[in-house]
């Protein structure tokens, strides 16, 4: 690679990848790729999805603090996003608010999908499953805290 910070698109196609099940739902299969990683981005997550026919692209889910965008590169599938979902295909683009809906995407096509997915890596985050009732806490330093949303008590400092 004559510069680091640049990859073609046979480059791309050819990075090293790796199946990732989602922890909190094994429908949310996705072999993943990095280019991001591999060009040394450290704060901006820059990832190429390639999701099988009928998985999810990730669990349900919305950060709090975290910014997400998703371009489709080939493939078809529904992006649910909060109540609503939607036909995605080539060419599109759609983008993830942090604190707004929460979001998936699942290949309903014969072939592969193929994402680009880009996100923020801050060291701390709060992100929410809603159809696990989960909640994980994230913090740089610290282990990841899993927790069922319906046993959190609000903190009220006066008390």
């Amino acid at each position: 690679m004559s510069n680091p910070h640049h990859l073609t698109a046979k480059q791309i196609d050819s990075l090293p990848s790796a199946l990732n099940v989602h922890p909190v739902n094994s429908e949310a299969r996705r072999t993943i790729s990095s280019p991001g990683d591999t060009t040394g981005l450290t704060t901006l997550g820059v990832n190429v999805f390639v999701i099988a026919p009928g998985d999810k692209s990730t669990e349900f889910h919305v950060h709090a603090c975290e910014d997400e965008a998703v371009y489709v590169l080939s493939g078809i599938g529904t992006a649910r996003t909060g109540n609503d979902t939607h036909h995605v295909s080539p060419g599109d683009f759609i983008g993830y608010p942090k604190g707004g809906p929460a979001h998936e995407i699942r290949n309903t096509g014969d072939e592969p999908l193929r994402l680009i997915v880009i996100g923020q890596r801050l060291s701390e985050d709060v992100i929410d499953y809603p159809d696990q009732t989960k909640r994980l806490y994230r913090c740089s330093g610290h282990t990841n805290d899993l927790v069922d949303i319906t046993q959190i008590t609000p903190f009220d400092p006066a008390d």
